[in-house]
């Protein structure tokens, strides 16, 4: 290996590695070599990723990057630079204490710190998505670097390298996944909803089978909102038909449970021009999220001061739809991508199922507003999403009356190879298979027979066209005005 290649230690570097290693023992010492220890292969940030994970939304999210961001910065650190640099460890020192030694000394070369790349990265992914998280896990990810030169197996000059390239690699992810925003799309504000003190007047129905539902779920519900007439829907019941019933005698409706329950209330509210309260009770809440409906006591805020906010509605064939509805391979990549998610996270999983679903996929020949077009993917937004590609995750607006056209073509050379490299390196919004618009409605008939359809991620029926509209600020939705 040329010798141009391994990192020397600058004098520097040695004083500051002396320095420390000569540092006066004291009881901290144990507590250094414990942690240097728990932080190998990664076991005491799974650990932590393992509690976070209990909760959902910006702690769980957290938990994904911060493992990811470790994974890669792991394997980059290890597999690949340590074995160009090829830099040797500190000499052992013999008159090192007990309480500074390791159970078992490292045989690999020094430069740089894999255990201080793992934790910067991990610690950076973290604080992307839950910044006071990351602030109580970085010390933790220092004190980790910190006792690798402490205990003799590293220069301060690795540590600082394998920080600086668990930081740049965590950052660096969020080109393949974006970090959401914290503060919730923008909407219209409105004085028409009535203020419900104790929910009364309201009639909420409850999806005990939403991914988020738990037993006490309408325990919480009551307390908070003791005057509300409460529905719990029963496998064989219909929510559409109950709140139908229910309307006319109801001066607010409300819904727990996921997105596609929450549409299904939502064309409710519209048919009899009430106000909707959305309880985040489904997998993903995507709609409560992008509106900034966070828990049930932001619900109950609005619900009894009558603050609310208007919102867009889209529609297909006539029936309303609050997020997106797809054509095509998307809404089995979703069903995949959904299936795997809880165990790898979303964007390997959305790589694995685009992979999955196009291996078998074949094209659609489709009319789009008059243009024919080949096509794998037809996805179908109520209001501009972000990230442009194939995983739009969430809106700025709610209110833009506009729905946003993307899909994704199928009659260039292998763009079955060329659809699924794309989503890996997180270009497809940037190649020639990918197209987008801004539309006011737009008519999809399929050439190829009848397509299905997944509106709010449930599949639906299949047909050969669809008509798409949007019904501006036809949603009233209770929020709290200091969101």
């Amino acid at each position: 290996m040329p010798a141009a290649l391994t990192p020397k230690k600058t004098p520097l570097d040695l004083q500051l590695f002396t320095s420390v290693h000569d540092l006066p023992n004291n009881p901290t010492d144990r507590w250094l070599t414990w942690l240097s220890q728990a932080a190998n292969k990664g076991k005491l940030w799974l650990v932590i990723a393992a509690i976070l994970g209990t909760r959902k939304g910006p702690t769980r999210r957290a938990a994904f990057r911060g493992m990811g961001s470790l994974w890669v910065s792991s394997a980059l650190s290890n597999g690949v630079i340590k074995p160009i640099f090829r830099r040797v460890r500190p000499v052992a020192y013999p008159d090192k204490p007990v309480a500074r030694t390791l159970r078992r000394a490292p045989r690999t070369f020094s430069f740089p710190s894999g255990h201080s790349a793992s934790a910067a990265a991990f610690a950076t992914g973290v604080a992307l998505e839950a910044p006071l998280v990351g602030v109580a896990v970085a010390p933790i990810a220092l004190a980790v670097g910190f006792s690798r030169i402490r205990v003799g197996v590293h220069y301060p000059g690795d540590v600082l390298a394998g920080f600086g390239i668990g930081t740049g690699l965590a950052l660096a992810s969020q080109h393949w996944w974006k970090v959401r925003p914290a503060r919730p799309a923008k909407v219209r504000t409105t004085q028409v909803a009535p203020s419900l003190p104790g929910g009364a007047g309201m009639v909420i129905a409850v999806n005990p089978n939403s991914g988020g539902a738990s037993d006490d779920s309408v325990g919480l519900l009551r307390a908070a909102l003791p005057a509300a007439e409460i529905i719990e829907l029963t496998p064989d019941s219909l929510l559409a038909e109950l709140l139908d019933e229910a309307a006319p005698r109801a001066k607010a409706l409300g819904v727990a449970g996921g997105d596609g329950t929450v549409a299904a209330a939502a064309a409710v509210a519209v048919a009899h021009n009430l106000p909707l309260a959305v309880i985040p009770a489904g997998t993903l809440n995507h709609f409560a999220a992008d509106v900034g409906i966070r828990s049930l006591d932001d619900v109950v805020s609005a619900v009894e001061a009558g603050e609310a906010v208007r919102v867009d509605i889209a529609e297909v064939g006539g029936i309303p739809f609050l997020n997106t509805a797809s054509i095509g391979a998307y809404p089995e990549m979703v069903r995949r991508r959904d299936e795997l998610a809880p165990r790898l996270g979303k964007w390997p999983s959305l790589v694995i199922a685009a992979a999955q679903v196009l291996h078998d996929q074949k094209p659609i020949r489709m009319d789009l507003n008059g243009t024919t077009v080949s096509a794998w993917i037809v996805f179908v937004g109520n209001c501009s999403y972000t990230p442009r590609g194939l995983s739009p995750a969430w809106r700025p607006r709610l209110e833009d009356g506009l729905l946003d056209l993307q899909y994704l073509r199928a009659d260039t050379k292998w763009s079955r190879s060329r659809t699924v490299l794309t989503q890996i390196f997180g270009i497809t919004e940037h190649t020639g298979l990918y197209r987008d618009q801004m539309v006011k409605e737009v008519v999809v008939r399929s050439l190829s027979g009848p397509q299905e359809i997944a509106r709010d991620g449930e599949p639906a029926e299949s047909a050969t066209e669809f008509h798409f509209v949007k019904r501006p600020g036809k949603l009233i939705v209770y929020r709290p005005h200091d969101l």
